[in-house]
């Protein structure tokens, strides 16, 4: 390049590839008209308004409050209308199942047991004619001694007494029925429970024929009590009609049983008390316009929120359809001012986007989905709110950042948090602590190389809206109204809320990391600082195959690595593009000079023809390996743009140079021979080779890394030709060698500016003159010493140089 271009690209900023900056409106709207992308864009527009706007009217006409939320805002009924007055209806339906009498089963087995072993103990005892002939269990049962054994005895003697003590034990036995003989529990329950001062007591199934009666609590006795159990046992034997000395007998056995004959039947108790409830009428109440349904600083109960809803049915059923429908009409044409304006920014400044088509398919879904599953979580549980709007908004940030750029994130994240506040109908607080997570966590993505970085990121930005989203709780709860530990539950909620929010954000960023790649078609530079790895197989395999190779691509990462930071491009990107760019050559590696050992040249055998195919072939050759191992589709470019459509030169003259030959037989003029007088053979031009067909194929690099490797390969190749590289000669070579290719249009498609091109110059030139600086030779044994140019790492001889100008793009064509 020449000396001035420097001088000149100090004050002149237009762009290499076109554009439509200087154009006028009609021109613009023309140009973009004919971009294939159009089309697919306003489509994208158009599915997202509707489905956003949708999912926005939907998520408005939901509820959003949950019972035990303090309230921001008082609410009033719009409409007047008659409902259930569920707190009175259901105090009243409350009251009848208290006053339900709790119902007692009986345990037949042990009403039957005492019946029978109390009829049957006269005759059990009949032929006994001592006390120690008595079972001891019936004597510890009955409480037996001599006296009672005598008594009992004499009852059998006599038919008569034995037929009264029959009727005595069957009337013992319906007093048992009606006086319940309860556990302490049981008793406890039926002194405590209810408002009935009654108790139902059952004896067998109704379809049985059970009996069921009704009889007062007082009733009950407690055979826990010993007092009263004794005290009412004898109550029960004297009713009953028993008679001195056999009535002791009776009531040691009833004593001594210690086994209740009744007990709480829940089930029966709770079924009757449900009959009882629904048999209360409904209590119904007006509600006038205006009548406050809750208010500002309370915390939300069920019949508020039940009046809440009632509410809402009613004004939609009493007109409220045609202020609806305006409603929704004007979250449409929000919707569609936001996305109108998102659309024109991305169009603007983010070309990587505008002009995919795919890419804008993805990012219309991620934004759709994301307002989606904000509105839906809101939905489902009100109280989550800040995990539902935080988390998807800064996700889709972290995701924009890892895939385009920090200004890409930062514009289109806010105009999301502004769709989903709108779509929850959010105040200004949570819009502001939607912005601060997204700055936050932008902030913390300049450059994504480690896996550490994306946790480094989840745990400030979970500090950082942890401690706004407590502050604005409490600026923004109502000063009266909840009380201490209503607020102070609401402010840890929200401050944990969001900081899951931010550790979930850096989660799912890992996990999807890799999918976000295949969509968005970009690399990570986790990605790239694994393909770096020389241990990678395709790298290990270009050592083996082809060292020179790859030495020479390890030179050439290092002058575009460093040229790219000089513009602020990714340096990443560009080294890891270098390592992969020539990897074609690994399937012909002899016939490339930087892998020939000595010897003669392949090519010299071959005619241009054939050298031809065989040079530009590394170009297809590594786009085949690079798509059997799956290399990312930005690497790819470099491959196969980063000789662009240039002119295999030394080919080209060689072959040009053969056709210009005389044929053999034609005369050519001898020396010293009058020339005038000969006959000149001037060569046929249809037997000229053509330009085109000794260009690579291309295409042209897209963009500004891909750029700076095709002139630092060419440089770096170029630069091995120079008898003495001295720092004057490499700059006035790598100016020359981005002249020509600028004069090419090699950088016609790239975003590449005139300041940039001669930075790049710049950087390469300082890079180069370290790698090839020169030494001092040391003193040979007869004391004299010399210092020269070498090159740190060429051999002393050299294979013969080309003059500057005819330098080419690659090594093996320039010194085939």
């Amino acid at each position: 390049m020449a000396k001035d271009t420097g001088k000149n690209a100090r004050t002149t900023t237009s762009r290499v590839k076109f554009s439509t900056k200087g154009l006028r409106w009609r021109d613009r709207l023309a140009t973009l008209a004919d971009h294939e992308a159009l089309g697919w864009g306003l489509l994208a527009c158009v599915l997202f308004v509707m489905v956003v706007g949708s999912i926005s009217a939907w998520t408005l006409e939901q509820p959003r409050v949950a019972v035990g939320q303090i309230m921001r805002e008082t609410r009033l009924a719009r409409v007047e209308f008659n409902t259930e007055d569920t707190h009175q209806t259901e105090m009243r339906r409350e009251a009848s199942r208290q006053n339900t009498a709790r119902i007692y089963s009986a345990d037949l087995p042990v009403l039957e047991e005492l019946r029978a072993s109390i009829a049957n103990l006269p005759r059990t005892l009949a032929g006994v004619d001592s006390l120690d002939r008595v079972d001891q269990d019936i004597r510890v049962k009955f409480g037996l001694s001599e006296d009672r054994l005598a008594a009992v005895r004499e009852l059998a003697e006599d038919e008569a007494r034995l037929a009264q003590w029959a009727t005595r034990t069957a009337r013992l036995d319906e007093i048992l029925r009606r006086r319940p003989i309860l556990s302490g529990q049981g008793w406890q329950r039926v002194m405590q429970e209810g408002l009935s001062p009654q108790i139902e007591l059952r004896v067998g199934p109704a379809e049985e024929g059970g009996t069921r009666e009704f009889v007062s609590r007082d009733d009950a006795i407690n055979i826990e009590n010993p007092e009263m159990l004794r005290r009412e046992v004898e109550r029960i034997v004297r009713i009953a009609g028993f008679e001195s000395p056999a009535d002791e007998v009776v009531r040691n056995r009833l004593i001594r049983s210690q086994r209740p004959t009744f007990s709480f039947d829940a089930s029966a108790t709770a079924d009757a008390q449900s009959r009882a409830a629904e048999r209360v009428p409904t209590v119904r109440r007006n509600i006038a316009v205006g009548q406050k349904i809750y208010g500002r600083g309370e915390v939300l109960d069920s019949d508020q929120l039940g009046l809440f809803l009632r509410e809402r049915e009613q004004f939609r059923a009493q007109g409220g359809a045609a202020k609806i429908m305006a409603r929704r009409a004007g979250i449409f044409g929000l919707v569609g001012v936001l996305t109108v304006l998102l659309a024109g920014y991305v169009t603007a400044f983010s070309p990587k986007i505008a002009q995919r088509p795919a890419r804008i398919g993805w990012l219309t879904l991620l934004l759709a989905a994301a307002v989606a599953s904000a509105c839906l979580l809101g939905v489902f549980d009100p109280r989550l709110m800040w995990l539902a709007s935080l988390t998807p908004v800064v996700l889709v940030a972290v995701l924009l950042c890892v895939a385009y750029d920090q200004r890409t994130s930062l514009a289109v994240s806010a105009v999301l948090a502004v769709f989903v506040a709108l779509a929850l109908g959010l105040h200004v607080g949570m819009l502001a602590l939607m912005i601060i997570g997204i700055a936050s966590a932008v902030s913390q993505l300049r450059e994504i190389r480690e896996r550490r970085t994306l946790i480094r990121m989840s745990i400030a930005v979970a500090l950082a809206m942890s401690g706004a989203s407590m502050l604005d709780q409490i600026v923004q709860l109502p000063a009266v109204g909840p009380g201490m530990a209503a607020r102070t539950a609401s402010v840890m909620s929200a401050g944990a809320q969001s900081f899951l929010s931010g550790l979930l954000v850096g989660g799912i960023a890992l996990f999807i990391l890799p999918f976000v790649e295949r969509a968005f078609d970009i690399t990570t530079g986790m990605t790239l600082i694994e393909l770096r790895d020389p241990k990678q197989p395709l790298l290990r395999e270009l050592q083996q195959r082809a060292p020179g190779t790859y030495n020479h691509s390890l030179n050439v990462a290092s002058i575009a690595e460093s040229a790219a930071e000089s513009i602020g491009a990714d340096s990443l990107l560009t080294y890891v593009g270098c390592l992969y760019h020539d990897i074609g050559k690994m399937n012909k590696p002899q016939y490339f000079v930087e892998n020939q050992a000595g010897g003669q040249n392949k090519h010299d055998k071959l005619n241009p023809a054939m050298s031809l195919l065989v040079i530009v072939g590394h170009v297809k050759d590594g786009m085949e390996i690079a798509r059997k191992h799956n290399l990312p589709r930005s690497l790819r470019h470099f491959i196969e743009a980063h000789h662009g459509t240039t002119l295999v030169e030394y080919f080209y003259r060689r072959a040009v140079e053969k056709a210009e030959k005389p044929e053999k037989g034609e005369k050519e003029p001898e020396s010293g021979q009058d020339t005038e007088k000969t006959r000149v053979v001037e060569p046929d031009d249809d037997r000229l080779p053509s330009e085109v067909d000794y260009r690579y194929p291309g295409p042209r690099p897209r963009t500004k890394e891909v750029a700076i490797t095709m002139l630092s390969d060419a440089v770096e190749s170029a630069t091995r030709t120079l008898a003495e590289p001295t720092p004057a000669r490499i700059d006035a070579l790598v100016r020359e060698l981005a002249n020509r290719r600028l004069v090419d249009g090699q950088f016609d498609e790239c975003d590449l500016t005139l300041r940039e091109l001669s930075m790049i110059c710049d950087s390469i030139s300082k890079t180069v003159s370290s790698i090839y600086h020169g030494r001092v030779r040391y003193a040979s044994t007869s004391g004299e010493a010399t210092k020269t140019d070498t090159r740190s790492n060429e051999p002393k001889t050299r294979p013969e140089a080309t003059r500057t100008g005819e330098a080419d793009t690659g090594s093996s064509e320039r010194r085939a």
